[in-house]
């Protein structure tokens, strides 16, 4: 079978989209996330959108399901979010600046600040945080770990250490499957940054994502670290995120706003025996 597809990234945080609504509860889904996302085999990418028409009691220009290459099926992403809106604008799904993305927690709506070509620059509203636990301490790997646990549309463990100089993607692995998280979790490491300029506003994160594992970065889980970070009065809004791929930029207290790119990168044909 053809898979179609678009490549595109947020921050380097990267996924796969195609357009399949004929398709839309065919029980090889997982299985064809599993395949295409696979970096060796497949196309490669920390997940795969499942793109079709809203139905007709949402008010928004696409609908949009992601699976992980684990093949597991998850609420949602912010950097993946915003890479289904460039798709839309590119695609005339949407006339924009504003676009409306059905997601798996609701409807997501982003705002096109800027467009250079198959470049876009994306405010978007990520919604009002669930504080779940302000502090916690979880244990893994032999040690305990200082959390606070949020949801942003997805569930958020921000550990906060103070380098990153330990086998963090291990521990990380480890307390995505620890037993307080039964769904499992998505796990960031944060720690206040060290650029004086940036002083009460930044924070630098690592990120090791559900059923993605290590990732450059992650919308949601900059968003999370965030609001644990301004709970903990390590930072005020706004604030900048710095991810492995670079800064992202959030503000708000109540309802956050997440700043940050997305760019279509290629399109083909993923060729997939079902």
């Amino acid at each position: 079978m053809n898979i179609p597809f678009v490549k595109a990234h947020g921050a380097r945080n990267d996924f796969l989209l195609s357009w399949l609504p004929d398709h839309a509860s065919a029980p090889w889904l997982s299985r064809l996330a599993i395949a295409i996302c696979d970096r060796h085999s497949g196309i490669g990418a920390d997940g795969w959108y499942l793109m079709s028409p809203p139905s007709n009691d949402q008010p928004a220009h696409l609908r949009i399901r992601l699976f992980n290459p684990d093949g597991g099926e998850v609420e949602m992403s912010g950097n993946g979010t915003r890479c289904a809106a460039a798709y839309a604008l590119a695609h005339g799904l949407a006339a924009g600046p504003d676009v409306t993305i059905a997601t798996g927690s609701g409807p997501k709506h982003v705002t096109l600040l800027a467009r250079q070509g198959n470049l876009f620059h994306f405010r978007m509203n990520m919604g009002a945080p669930k504080i779940i636990d302000p502090r916690t301490t979880l244990e893994a790997l032999g040690q305990s770990w200082d959390a606070t646990l949020v949801d942003v549309g997805n569930p958020q463990c921000a550990v906060f250490v103070e380098h990153f100089d330990f086998d963090w993607p291990a521990v990380g692995a480890a307390l995505e499957h620890h037993p307080r998280f039964p769904q499992r979790t998505n796990v960031s490491f944060v720690k206040p940054s060290s650029d004086d300029n940036l002083s009460g506003h930044a924070i630098d994160v690592r990120f090791f994502e559900r059923g993605a594992g290590i990732t450059n970065s992650s919308g949601t889980g900059s968003t999370g670290a965030m609001v644990a970070s301004v709970l903990r009065k390590l930072v005020s809004p706004p604030v900048q995120v710095n991810t492995v791929a670079g800064p992202l930029q959030l503000s708000g207290q109540e309802t956050i706003y997440l700043e940050g790119p997305a760019e279509l990168t290629a399109d083909g044909v993923f060729f997939f025996d079902v």
